[in-house]
């Protein structure tokens, strides 16, 4: 069976169980369950520690995973990622109370508390800058008003608890993270990977897109077909009508209103939107 590591617990883990589950996989309905087999396709899920995957998958005990790029990158594990999976997003950065550290180059020489630990040694190192880190698990908002540290870093979704905490944010984010499909770099090609890897892709890119029908006339399909484009081009289709055409293609959602909008004013009329569950492209 294929081994995959899904998150236990944290704000990953239902988000990629809702995934897996509209890919067609089997996922556990108790939390209290660890390990869940789905023999109908030939996987097992291991339940672990967001933390814990990237370890696994990089030594060889389990074949893929799914993590966090910030925890991806944070250690040392020989694992890569292979598939963004769009949920989860944050950013990892820097803060300080305001006026204390301008800029990233004013990091040198602070003491720097973080969860983050290999993160942040990199990103320093890239920036040839010399800082003292500490390693802290859990929350570091606190760290710098009981004299731990100079300065935080950490991932950031909303900055509410940087705010609450009288921080500010210092020069550009370290990492854009977001929930990542993780691979092993010695993992041999299997077909179940590559289908898990099919259906995952397939669940992305159908909740990104929705599919668009309307009708146009013949003289304004160039125009439309501007508008929406679809992946490849849009399906066309004669209607009854001589001088009306069908169209359909796919549309990123977030653009939806928009080219409805300009779709109307062109002349197009019957504009129906509607969801894609998944998709091979």
């Amino acid at each position: 069976m294929l081994r995959v590591a899904v998150p236990n617990k944290g704000s990953l883990s239902e988000p990629a169980s809702a995934m897996l589950r509209e890919a067609g996989y089997r996922q556990r309905r108790d939390s209290r369950e660890l390990v869940l087999a789905d023999p109908d396709n030939g996987v097992e899920f291991f339940f672990l520690r967001p933390r814990d995957i990237a370890t696994y998958v990089g030594s060889g005990k389990l074949e893929v995973g799914i993590t966090g790029r910030d925890l991806l990158l944070d250690g040392d594990d020989d694992a890569d990622e292979i598939l963004a999976l769009g949920f989860g997003a944050s950013t990892f950065r820097y803060a300080a109370v305001p006026g204390t550290v301008e800029d990233v180059t004013g990091l040198a020489g602070t003491r720097i508390a973080t969860s983050y630990d290999g993160l942040v040694r990199r990103d320093l190192a890239e920036r040839g800058v010399d800082a003292e880190v500490i390693h802290l698990d859990g929350a570091v908002e606190t760290a710098i008003q009981l004299g731990v540290a100079d300065v935080i870093a950490d991932v950031v979704s909303t900055g509410t608890s940087l705010r609450n905490a009288g921080l500010t944010t210092i020069g550009d984010p370290i990492l854009r993270s977001e929930a990542v499909l993780i691979r092993g770099r010695d993992t041999e090609i299997d077909p179940r990977v590559e289908q898990l890897l099919r259906r995952l892709t397939g669940v992305v890119i159908a909740r990104r897109y929705v599919m668009m029908d309307y009708d146009c006339r013949v003289e304004d399909l160039e125009a439309a077909c501007e508008l929406t484009p679809g992946i490849e081009s849009p399906t066309v289709s004669p209607l009854h009508d001589k001088g009306w055409v069908a169209v359909r293609a796919m549309v990123e959602q977030r653009h939806t209103n928009r080219v409805m909008d300009e779709l109307w004013e062109l002349g197009a009329r019957g504009i129906l939107v509607t969801d894609i569950l998944a998709c091979r492209l």
